[in-house]
């Protein structure tokens, strides 16, 4: 058997280059690309209706809510990272990259079996490390259910089974009725 030679690792200005238009997206961890799986029609459900939601909270505001395609950029441990999470909100003025955001206030990521492990620690660790986020919800698409971590609770797990999530970064409630609108049973 023979070794493989590691191919050279791909620079942020190549990564950003080659998402622009790409048929497959990928995120990026220190010079590694990782291809995204396609959703299912829960997952799509629940992001629009959230999305729907929210949108027409913001007209007027510095606030830009992003669904599925807007990649939040990381500087974790001297590695630049890229994810795409499904909701992306950022009320920073100042973060206005074409292709990413760098300040969010809120992260979403809609949980599915091949990708509950990865969003629960390794993405909700990296994403703890940005300095504007005040909340990340980690929502299940197969039961009634929110995962929230607040900065201002310490990231300390909260779990909504049932009446809303509040959003203190919009000051809004989210109901769990509208998140799971069309998507599960009441």
């Amino acid at each position: 058997m023979t070794n493989l030679a590691r191919a050279q690792p791909c620079s942020v200005e190549d990564y950003l280059a080659s998402e622009d238009g790409a048929d497959v997206r990928h995120e990026y961890i220190d010079g590694e690309l990782y291809a995204m799986t396609g959703a299912s029609d829960r997952h799509g459900l629940i992001v629009g209706n959230i999305y729907a939601l929210l949108r027409p909270l913001l007209r007027g505001t510095s606030c830009q809510l992003f669904a599925n395609d807007m990649k939040v950029r990381l500087h974790v441990q001297n590695q630049d990272i890229f994810y795409y999470p499904d909701l992306l909100l950022s009320c920073d003025p100042n973060d206005r990259a074409t292709y990413y955001r760098a300040q969010p206030c809120l992260l979403v990521e809609v949980l599915s079996d091949s990708t509950a492990r990865i969003d629960r620690r390794e993405k909700l660790w990296a994403y703890q490390t940005i300095p504007s986020l005040q909340e990340c919800l980690l929502i299940s698409q197969s039961a009634r259910e929110v995962e929230i971590h607040r900065r201002a609770r310490g990231w300390a797990l909260e779990t909504v089974a049932e009446g809303s999530v509040r959003l203190d970064c919009l000051d809004v409630e989210l109901p769990l009725d509208v998140i799971y609108e069309d998507v599960l049973a009441p």
